[in-house]
C-alpha cells in the first residue's frame, strides 16, 4: 500500500519546490535541488523535522559550511575582495563544504588537511608551497563567516545559525614571512637598467612618491591638483579610485595625497600629453599592473630576484627615515592611516612635504637613475 503523497510540492524548472505554510513558523518557500519525487518528500519531512525541533525546543537547524560560505559571498558581492575570497571558498569546499558550521574548529580533520595540502602545495600555481600568511587570509574568511552565523544571522524563528562562534588558531608567519628588501642605490640603478622604458618610468615615480602599485597604474589627470604659489602640483587620488576591480581603491579607504618631489614633478611633465585620462598609459591604454612578465624578467637580470614591486614603496620609507623626516611626515607622504593627519593642508604643509621628500632624492654630483631614464626617454622621443 503506497503512502499518500506530502502536500507543499511543487515541480518548478526541473526541481521540487518546497512552498508549505507551518503553524508557530510561518511559510517554508525552498528548493529542495532534486528533480525525483521521493527524494523530494524526505528533504521536506527532514526539514519540517527540523522545524518542529527549534519551535519546540529551540534546536537549531545543522547548517553546513558551504550554505554559510554561500550566503556570504552572496551578500558581499560588491566587495573589493570578493573575487579572492571566492577562491579561497573554493578551495575549501572541497576540505570542509558538507561538514556541520558546529564541527568546524582547529581540531576539524577536513581543516587540518587543508592546512597542510596549502603548506606542501596542493592546489597552489606549479604546486608551490604557500606561505603562512596565504593560508591564514583564508581562516581568516572562515572566521568571519562563522562569528556572522553566531552574531547577525538568523533565521525565521530569530534564532543565530550557530550559537558560539569558535576562535581559530593563526599560523605563524614569521617562518614563512617575505621581508621587505629597501634598494640600495646601485641595486635601484641596475634593476631599472633592465625595466622597459615605460615600467623604469613608473617605478621611478613609485620610488619617489611612495605609492602603491594600483595608485600608479590608475592615476588619472583629472586628479592633479594645482598649487600656483608653489609653482607645482600634487594629485588627490579617490578613496574608492578602483584598483584591480572596479570596487578597489586605496587601501586605508581614505584620499591619498600624493606629493611630488623634484624627480617625480619631472615625471609627471613628461607624461603630460601623452593621454588625456591617465598619467602613465602603454600603447594608448592604462596599464593593470607592474607586477608581470617583464618586471620578474629584468629583476633576474639584475640578479634581484627577490624584489617585489611594492618593495619600491618600502624604499622611499626606509629613504625619508634615514633622511631624517619625522613619523607624522611619513604618514603622511605614504598614504598611510594616521588620524592626525588631515587631507586638507595648507601651502605651508605641503611645502613642507615636498622639502621632506626632495630629502631622498640622491646627490646630483653622482649619475642618478633618475636623471638617466628621463635623459634616454628625451633620446627616444626625438629619434621617434
Amino acid at each position: 500500500m503506497s503512502r499518500a503523497k506530502i502536500t507543499g510540492l511543487t515541480f518548478k524548472n526541473g526541481k521540487w519546490q518546497i512552498d508549505k505554510r507551518i503553524p508557530a513558523y510561518g511559510r517554508l518557500c525552498e528548493s529542495t535541488g532534486t528533480s525525483n519525487r521521493e527524494e523530494a518528500e524526505e528533504i521536506l519531512i527532514h526539514r519540517l523535522n527540523e522545524i518542529r525541533k527549534a519551535v519546540i525546543f529551540g534546536e537549531r537547524p545543522v547548517r553546513t559550511w558551504r550554505a554559510a560560505a554561500t550566503k556570504y559571498l552572496s551578500e558581499n558581492l560588491e566587495m573589493p575582495s570578493i573575487s579572492n575570497t571566492a577562491i579561497w571558498f573554493k578551495q575549501l569546499d572541497e576540505y570542509i563544504g558538507d561538514i556541520p558550521l558546529t564541527k568546524i574548529h582547529d581540531d576539524t580533520p577536513g581543516l587540518k588537511q587543508y592546512i597542510k595540502d596549502r603548506l606542501a602545495g596542493k592546489g597552489s600555481t606549479k604546486g608551490i608551497p604557500v606561505k603562512a600568511r596565504t593560508i591564514n587570509i583564508a581562516l581568516q574568511r572562515v572566521s568571519r563567516v562563522l562569528r556572522l552565523c553566531a552574531t547577525k544571522w538568523r533565521d525565521e524563528l530569530g534564532m543565530t545559525w550557530l550559537e558560539t562562534a569558535p576562535v581559530l588558531t593563526m599560523l605563524n608567519e614569521n617562518k614563512t614571512a617575505r621581508l621587505p628588501y629597501p634598494l640600495s642605490w646601485d641595486e635601484q640603478a641596475a634593476l631599472f637598467r633592465e625595466l622597459p622604458e615605460h615600467l623604469a618610468l613608473m617605478a621611478l615615480f613609485k620610488i619617489n612618491t611612495g605609492c602603491r602599485e594600483q595608485e600608479v597604474c590608475k592615476l588619472k589627470w583629472e586628479w592633479e591638483i594645482q598649487i600656483p604659489e608653489l609653482d607645482t602640483s600634487v594629485f588627490l587620488i579617490p578613496s574608492d579610485f578602483g584598483g584591480r576591480t572596479e570596487n578597489s581603491g586605496v587601501k586605508n579607504k581614505e584620499i591619498r595625497l600624493v606629493v611630488l618631489n623634484n624627480i617625480a614633478r619631472r615625471i609627471i611633465e613628461e607624461q603630460r600629453g601623452q593621454h588625456k585620462e591617465y598619467v602613465f598609459p602603454y600603447k594608448g591604454s592604462p596599464i593593470h599592473r607592474m607586477n608581470g612578465h617583464a618586471w620578474r624578467k629584468a629583476r633576474n637580470r639584475a640578479h634581484l630576484p627577490e624584489v617585489r614591486v611594492h618593495d619600491l614603496k618600502h624604499t622611499f620609507g626606509r629613504r625619508l627615515r634615514a633622511a631624517g623626516v619625522g613619523f607624522e611626515d611619513r604618514q603622511a607622504l605614504l598614504g598611510h592611516k594616521n588620524g592626525s593627519v588631515t587631507t586638507h593642508y595648507s601651502g605651508a604643509e605641503i611645502h613642507n612635504l615636498i622639502k621632506a621628500a626632495d630629502s631622498i632624492i640622491e646627490d646630483l654630483s653622482r649619475q642618478s637613475p633618475a636623471l638617466v631614464i628621463l635623459k634616454n626617454k628625451a633620446a627616444w622621443a626625438r629619434r621617434g
